[in-house]
């Protein structure tokens, strides 16, 4: 997400009471989690896992629980709850805005046809001739092309599913990022789509969802992709143009299938898949050997 105002690593410091270490003149102009981060970004690390891959990340400012080699170009932020203060610095950059329907600041485009109970958070854009039936929701911030349709009860841009552990409990990791429903995506009732933690969600043109799909945070869902209902797909995957999930199918997260990838009813995907071809089974494996195998083994009783 980028910041309504960019500032520097050293003003961060001080704001945050963090101790800097580098380059302290360098400019923040967004805060991302390590998957999505660019240059100019602050994201934070605090487990041992990630260190490497962070520092060595497109990140300009790294909030950090412990002092490391600055890299050259960078800077970090030294705090023993970076986490703590990286969702402070997303909820001041994101507050929350109370609800009005259709909320004053969202723009809708000619066409459009709006329900009654359908509430629009601040900052959304709405292309032309979409329909927004009764009681769907649209977060704040979130983008809708043309020829949108969004069904009865679908949230599209809510908190994503991401929480941090603590002794204390799971402590959520506030959203900073939004939604784009691309032209001519239609979601059938009660899909819920999250917003990117700090980048977008898309849902590529054309695609369509049945009822009660659920898509994960910072997912790119490619064009013209259909899935059947109750498919759900975790945070951070790919989905190829053109693939078709079948209903019920689940993906974990940061899976990617490649284009034309058919994933088969009740299939369980764990990693990441060749696009045109068929899949099939939990876990799942190309649906021709998964069928053979299943016909070995009912004559193993024979």
């Amino acid at each position: 997400m980028k910041l309504p105002a960019s500032t520097t690593a050293a003003a961060l410091a001080e704001w945050l009471g963090a101790r800097l270490v580098g380059d302290g003149s360098l400019t923040v102009t967004g805060l991302n989690e390590i998957h999505h981060v660019e240059a100019g970004d602050l994201c934070f690390v605090d487990h041992p896992r990630y260190y490497t891959p962070t520092l060595a990340s497109a990140a300009t400012v790294i909030l950090i629980d412990r002092e490391e080699e600055c890299p050259a170009g960078k800077a970090l932020l030294v705090h023993p709850e970076p986490f703590a203060l990286y969702n402070r610095l997303v909820w001041e950059a994101r507050p929350p805005v109370p609800y009005e329907s259709p909320e004053p600041g969202a723009s809708v485009g000619t066409g459009t046809v709006v329900a009654p109970g359908v509430v629009l958070g601040k900052g959304v854009s709405i292309g032309r001739d979409c329909r927004l039936e009764p009681n769907c929701v649209i977060g704040d911030g979130c983008v809708l092309g043309d020829r949108v349709t969004v069904s009865s009860g679908c949230v599209v841009g809510g908190e994503a599913f991401y929480f941090k552990r603590t002794a204390e409990g799971l402590i959520p990791w506030r959203s900073g990022g939004s939604v784009w429903l691309q032209d001519d995506v239609f979601l059938g009732p009660c899909c819920t789509i999250a917003r990117g933690v700090s980048s977008v969600t898309v849902i590529g043109r054309g695609s369509k969802l049945d009822a009660q799909v659920q898509i994960g945070h910072d997912c790119r869902i490619g064009a013209h992709v259909q899935m059947a209902a109750q498919v759900g797909v975790a945070g951070n995957c790919v989905i190829g143009d053109w693939s078709i999930l079948q209903g019920q199918a689940g993906i974990a997260q940061n899976v990617t299938l490649g284009e034309r990838t058919v994933i088969m009813a009740q299939s369980g995907v764990g990693r990441d898949l060749e696009g045109g071809k068929a899949w099939f089974g939990s876990p799942v494996q190309e649906a021709r050997k998964a069928f053979r195998d299943l016909v070995k083994l009912r004559r193993l009783g024979e």
